[in-house]
């Protein structure tokens, strides 16, 4: 991805952080500052924000690491304001593959969670876990809910979330893939209707979430189809079999009235055969 620099290698993988990331990170040190105006506020929403996206990287490792179970290797994991991406070369086409490389992720979060509380209950015997704060709080009670909300997030039953291949895929056990997406997609596009109309009245958030949904639901929906479209026709038939050459002394005019007169767009040129 452009405007990105690879900062680490986990597990054959590449991590890249997106130029953006850097406006969040200014953005979080910033609000923590102002609050009360301390720099040890401004350093702890630093290390909290850095620590999240540490955790979005297991979690997308854990797509990564199943989906190498079954052969598919992942290109690498970028890191953006809004999350990571793992770039998988192809999700499973078995609907059990692609139902467990989809639960691995939620699944991390959700072990995390609870290796976070075995940590909360001798240090604090649960006295500070509901010490959630923008600014302050515990740090550790944070991170377990930070876990927690990933997991139901990701959980929603709508595309591109980690839920709407659940779905599919549960769907797809049952009925043809295709028809399992249309299914799945249509009703991630009803809970983006859901989304926005909650937005307009209670968080603007909730707009942007709607369309992030939307967008998804119908990109995953037509990605699907046209491959099912593409599935059956061989290669030769989609082969460009008549193409016109040139010479070297061909005048430049002569390539354009091939393009004008088609659909080639590169010419061989071709002298003494």
């Amino acid at each position: 991805m452009k405007w990105s620099w690879r900062i680490a290698r986990v597990a054959g993988i590449d991590v890249y952080l997106h130029a953006t990331f850097l406006i969040l990170l200014a953005w979080v040190g910033l609000s923590h500052y102002l609050a009360r105006h301390s720099l040890g506020d401004a350093a702890d929403g630093l290390l909290f924000i850095s620590t999240l996206f540490g955790i979005v990287v297991l979690h997308e490792l854990g797509h990564a690491l199943a989906a190498r179970r079954y052969g598919i290797r992942t290109r690498d994991i970028t890191l953006l304001p809004i999350g990571g991406v793992a770039r998988l070369e192809r999700m499973p086409e078995d609907p059990r593959q692609e139902l467990v490389v989809a639960l691995a992720g939620p699944a991390v979060n959700v072990v995390l969670a609870i290796l976070l509380l075995a940590l909360l209950v001798p240090a604090t015997a649960l006295r500070n876990f509901g010490d959630v704060q923008l600014v302050g709080g515990h740090f550790l009670s944070k991170l377990v809910w930070v876990n927690v909300a990933l997991a139901v997030f990701n959980l929603i039953p709508a595309f591109p979330m980690d839920g709407g291949r659940v779905l599919r895929a549960l769907l797809a056990m049952r009925m043809e893939y295709v028809r399992a997406t249309e299914i799945a997609a249509r009703i991630g596009q009803g809970l983006a209707l859901v989304f926005g109309a909650v937005g307009l009245f209670w968080n603007p958030f909730l707009i942007f979430i709607a369309l992030f949904v939307w967008m998804g639901a119908a990109g995953e929906a037509g990605m699907v189809q046209m491959k099912s479209a593409l599935g059956g026709i061989p290669i030769r038939q989609v082969m460009i079999t008549d193409y016109q050459t040139l010479s070297p002394h061909d005048p430049v005019s002569r390539a354009v009235e091939h393009i004008m007169a088609g659909f080639q767009q590169d010419f061989p040129v071709v002298t003494n055969g």
